[in-house]
């Protein structure tokens, strides 16, 4: 362990960024090695409190760091050698960026006397990462080190953005004078709320006579001060797919999803609402909000406030703060009894009709029956991450949740996330089951990490929609009337690839051994792998 002592004396650039990365809680750092981080991987070889894992695509490490900031709200930290290494990492950094996950990426750089010049693989790396990074600089000097890094992790940590360090070979090895930086203890204190703001927020509130409640993952922490609200209010509440586990499907406000994938019938009713209260949540998906409501925004980030949405009214802050000032403030409401009784028919509604979709048994087997076999096996805790693509609309269709926590690629929305996704969760939380579910084209963007979780022991499940198709442009081409034109895939044996990379394969065709063939490969101790045959059934809200 570091000395608690904040001061270094003589110690190389290589050691002081490990012990600064320590002092602020970095538990691992993914990545692959690459000649311009040999320094930095010698001195990670003799020490270890922090642990490297070496991934086969630096997309993944990227990929991995974003996905530990998801599921800690803590720096994901990834490593890169230079160019081509850096290039590698952009895809997982756009996925942090967007959807706002601090991320660290540090990068090995030409020496010093190259920078600037031909050398092999140099490019301003500055120049190349700037429409992503927060933060970025070039270390220049061996003494800088540590003010450079702590600024860094400072801006991805308030921010929840990506920032970025490049470190010429060279300096890696040189001895430095700085000093370590302790991390700032960030404290909420007790600022009153302006009872003036809280006051015009309500007035609006009362002016609803259809009012709905949209809930962002920023809501995780008010649940049951949002329900009482829209028991109070006489509100329905829908959810992104980052909420989706954060309420129980068993609430009786809550109507699902809203957006392609969410409940089909609250879109009508959504565009009907005349106040609509937006909690922690920046999804507006065009084409099924509503085009004349009075919009109010609550978010702990001011900057989040009116992006992309047309709001009336601000107010920042903590949900789980401000929410029950405004069930309080707003005293003898009187509900709209028949909007209520609206809310409460598109739930039932939707909920028999979820529930007969989930029972499919025709063959090649149904996505919503093979979503429905999945709610059925996983634990109510379980971790849950996304690939991006068609497994993730029937997902947020026909997913009925409890208190799962579902990582997934939120705006940037790349393929190939939901497996690097897992392998990161499983490594924060071991204790939670972790499940990952993907589409065959995105899995064949990463399938070679299977390894790492051989490598690092990490047991996962990976659960594999096969319908031999990019099925989300298949579909989109069908409903615009396009030649469906190399959408087809050729698929490998993936049972065979996982049982060749020591890991358990399990093939599903029929759709009476979902659930027992799922039970068996999520109690199977170590990394399993669950291929079903999946139906190419164009979703039913696919547009062209």
């Amino acid at each position: 362990m570091i000395s608690e002592s904040d001061q270094s004396t003589n110690e190389t650039v290589a050691t002081l960024i490990l012990k600064q990365l320590e002092k602020w809680g970095v538990k691992r750092i993914y990545g692959v090695v690459g000649d311009a981080i040999i320094g930095f991987m010698d001195e990670l070889a003799r020490q270890d409190t922090i642990q490297f894992i070496a991934v086969k695509h630096e997309s993944v490490a990227a990929m991995m760091a974003s996905a530990e900031a998801k599921v800690t709200g803590r720096l994901g930290v990834c490593l890169a050698t230079m160019g081509p290494g850096l290039g590698n990492l952009l895809n997982g950094l756009g996925d942090a960026y967007l959807d706002k996950a601090p991320v660290l990426a540090i990068t090995g750089q030409a020496p010093t006397p190259k920078i600037g010049t031909d050398y092999k693989q140099y490019i301003d790396q500055q120049e190349l990462i700037k429409p992503l990074a927060e933060y970025t600089s070039l270390l220049a000097h061996p003494d800088a080190i540590t003010d450079l890094l702590s600024k860094a992790m400072k801006t991805s940590l308030v921010k929840g953005a990506v920032s970025h360090l490049s470190v010429p070979k060279d300096l890696f090895t040189m001895n430095s004078a700085a000093k370590i930086y302790p991390e700032p203890k960030m404290i909420q204190g007790n600022t009153l709320i302006d009872e003036k703001e809280i006051i015009k927020v309500v007035e609006v509130l009362k002016t609803a006579n259809k009012p709905m409640i949209l809930a962002g993952l920023g809501a995780k922490q008010a649940v049951s001060e949002i329900e009482k609200l829209a028991d109070i209010w006489g509100a329905g509440i829908l959810v992104s797919l980052g909420a989706k586990g954060v309420f129980h499907d068993s609430c009786k406000s809550l109507l699902g999803g809203i957006g392609q994938g969410g409940n089909p019938y609250a879109k009508q009713l959504f565009q009907q609402s005349d106040v609509v209260l937006l909690i922690g949540n920046l999804w507006w998906p065009e084409g099924y909000v509503p085009q004349h409501a009075k919009v109010i925004q609550i978010d702990i980030e001011k900057e989040n406030v009116g992006n992309g949405i047309p709001v009336e009214l601000g107010i920042i802050g903590s949900a789980e703060r401000l929410v029950p000032l405004l069930t309080e403030s707003l005293g003898t409401y009187t509900q709209n009894q028949t909007w209520v009784t609206n809310i409460l028919t598109v739930k039932d509604k939707w909920e028999k009709q979820n529930e007969q979709e989930g029972l499919q048994t025709e063959q090649p087997i149904h996505p919503s029956r093979i979503v429905r076999a999945i709610e059925n096996s996983v634990k109510q805790d379980a971790v849950i991450t996304l690939d991006t693509g068609d497994v993730t609309v029937w997902f947020n269709r026909n997913f009925r949740s409890t208190k799962q926590q579902i990582i997934f690629s939120g705006e940037w929305r790349t393929m190939g996330f939901g497996l690097p996704a897992a392998l990161a969760a499983k490594l924060c939380l071991p204790e939670k089951q972790v499940v990952a579910i993907v589409g065959d084209g995105g899995l064949e963007m990463t399938l070679a990490d299977l390894l790492t979780a051989v490598r690092y022991n990490i047991n996962i499940t990976v659960v594999i929609f096969n319908n031999h198709a990019l099925q989300m442009e298949r579909d989109k081409m069908i409903a615009s009337g396009s030649i469906q034109k190399d959408v087809d895939l050729t698929n490998p044996d993936f049972a065979k690839i996982a049982e060749a990379c020591s890991w358990k394969g399990y093939s599903i065709t029929e759709e009476s051994a979902l659930e027992e063939t799922l039970n068996k490969a999520l109690l199977h101790n170590g990394p399993t792998l669950v291929v079903v045959e999946t139906a190419p059934i164009v979703h039913p809200e696919t547009k062209g």
